[in-house]
């Protein structure tokens, strides 16, 4: 009992020194590692950089930024608003005010953020385990295609994870304050990330219980040290700013929690008995499996059977019991959470936890396993070979560098649209719609006259053929990805599933849209299972 719970006493010792050192030093050593993550993410994005607006960017977190920079409004303008606080946005908007406006300056911001977080993870790490694990576990961190492709996108889930990284170091290091103040700003770059700091909450006051209910020594591996200077209720201040925030959002728009629209899709529509265990079911495959972490969930659990490692006769130590609680409580509230709201179940949502889960099987596979490096190793090859194939099942494009195929198809059909049909009314779906219509999306030169449909299924089509003298010329593409060969293809209650629950629908290809509607494809273009063409009209 007594070497368990000494285990966490390296990592704060040497934080006391580090504060005890002249401030140049104990700056020196961070800014550094910052430095290297800013550059190393800058090379790895390179080819990236210029890429015009993905998807949710272009549909919310742009238009968002934009409207804060032009204006100096934080409630958009040119978007109904989702009331997500306005942090990353106003990041964005300081960004364009001294670089100017480009998609250049947006993801070399978000970069900046991106690098921050790793640091975040790295110092989390160190003060959780060791300098080894650390590593490790920022460089997996850093290449797993999810972190990977959110580095560079405008969108808030990364920041508030980054935040979240730093408030659980200063929560670790005993640092009420400290925590207070990055808790409070992650849960002003997102919402939902206020989940955190509520979730270490209930297992302090839960704690509370246990030592008044139990004076056994039994528990003391797991309760969090006696003599912290954190006490529960530190964990509550974070609430006041994004209290403010929803009042302030709520005076301006009438809407406490976004717009109808946006509370229809992502809560009222989600709180089905049937669709909360089965978001759950891929909340965990996200956690545990997505694109390679299954490798690592293996590895770490077969490391479980293995005794520790040993060095002069002493036991690698392991993270200390109250730390991984601590953990498994942010965890359960985020599984808890996302598998109940959130209208499309996507990977970027668990990112403030998925690193945890990382950093806990690093930590396991360096204690218990000779060649944890080669494992380890294998794990990262694993992710780096993630980020360029798709898996055999649908996915959120933007999870790997599928959103940048996406990307250039969208952008060459846009520019053979604005040479060809410059004057054409246009039908598509969104967000080619808003593609189409905002030039500083990156996609035209000018705006198009569009018209809009929700998607390329047939009950759409149809609609569109009833309505073909309103339209020129269709820009039609693949709204979901569907793999060559998908798997559960031919089990229609799954099928019927994802259509009630999840958004799902089939589109119909280029050939059956232009025969339906009596137009000859002009364009076409296919790359790794996605698709987009021109359809014009036979007047």
């Amino acid at each position: 009992m007594h070497r368990s719970t000494t285990a966490a006493r390296p990592a704060a010792q040497s934080y006391k020194q580090t504060t005890s050192q002249p401030a140049s030093s104990a700056w020196g050593q961070p800014l550094l590692l910052y430095a290297l993550f800013f550059a190393a993410l800058m090379l790895l994005h390179a080819p990236l950089l210029r890429l015009p607006y993905f998807w949710d960017e272009a549909g919310y977190y742009v238009p968002a930024a934009r409207d804060l920079y032009l204006t100096g409004t934080l409630i958009p303008q040119s978007t109904p608003s989702n009331a997500h606080p306005p942090l990353v946005m106003a990041w964005l908007a300081l960004a364009w005010r001294v670089f100017g406006y480009s998609t250049l300056v947006t993801r070399t911001a978000m970069l900046a953020l991106s690098a921050f977080t790793l640091l975040g993870v790295f110092r989390l790490s160190r003060v959780a385990a060791n300098l080894p694990v650390a590593w490790t576990t920022t460089a997996l961190v850093a290449l797993y295609p999810v972190y990977f492709t959110q580095s560079s996108m405008a969108q808030v889930d990364l920041p508030a994870a980054g935040f979240t990284f730093w408030a659980l170091a200063a929560y670790l290091e005993d640092r009420p304050w400290k925590q207070v103040l990055w808790f409070s700003l992650a849960a002003l770059a997102k919402e939902t990330a206020i989940l955190a700091p509520l979730a270490l909450l209930g297992w302090e006051l839960l704690a509370c219980f246990i030592r008044q209910r139990s004076r056994g020594i039994r528990w003391k591996e797991i309760l969090p040290p006696e003599g912290r200077h954190t006490r529960w209720f530190y964990l509550l201040f974070p609430i006041l700013p994004l209290a403010v925030w929803y009042g302030y959002h709520h005076a301006k728009t009438g809407f406490l929690l976004g717009n109808p629209e946006f509370f229809r899709y992502n809560v009222a529509a989600t709180l089905s008995p049937l669709r909360i265990p089965l978001a759950l079911a891929m909340r965990l495959w996200q956690l545990f499996g997505y694109f390679g972490l299954y490798l690592l969930t293996l590895a770490g659990a077969l490391g479980m059977l293995r005794p520790p490692q040993t060095a002069g006769g002493v036991a690698r130590p392991r993270i200390p019991f109250w730390v991984q609680v601590a953990f498994l409580s942010v965890v359960l509230a985020y599984l808890a959470f996302m598998s109940t709201v959130g209208g499309a179940v996507l990977a970027r949502y668990m990112l403030p936890v998925v690193p945890l889960v990382i950093l806990v099987w690093v930590s396991t596979l360096w204690r218990r396993v000779l060649y944890w490096k080669l494992i380890l190793g294998a794990v990262a090859i694993a992710f780096v070979a993630g980020l360029f194939s798709n898996p055999p099942y649908g996915f959120s494009l933007e999870d790997n560098l599928a959103y940048r195929d996406y990307i250039v198809m969208h952008a060459e059909a846009s520019r053979f649209l604005g040479m060809r049909y410059s004057g054409a009314r246009v039908l598509t779906a969104w967000p080619a719609s808003d593609e189409l219509t905002r030039p500083w999306l990156g996609y035209v030169g000018h705006p198009l006259r569009v018209l809009r449909i929700e998607d390329f299924s047939l009950p759409q089509i149809d609609l569109a053929v009833r309505g073909r003298d309103h339209y020129d010329v269709l820009l039609v593409f693949s709204t979901k990805y569907r793999p060559p060969h998908p798997l559960f293809e031919s089990w229609e209650a799954w099928q019927r599933i994802k259509e009630k629950f999840f958004g799902y629908h089939r589109d119909l290809l280029p050939e059956d849209i232009a025969q339906r509607l009596g137009g000859t494809i002009a364009y076409h273009d296919e790359r790794n299972g996605q698709w987009i063409a021109v359809i014009g009209l036979e007047r």
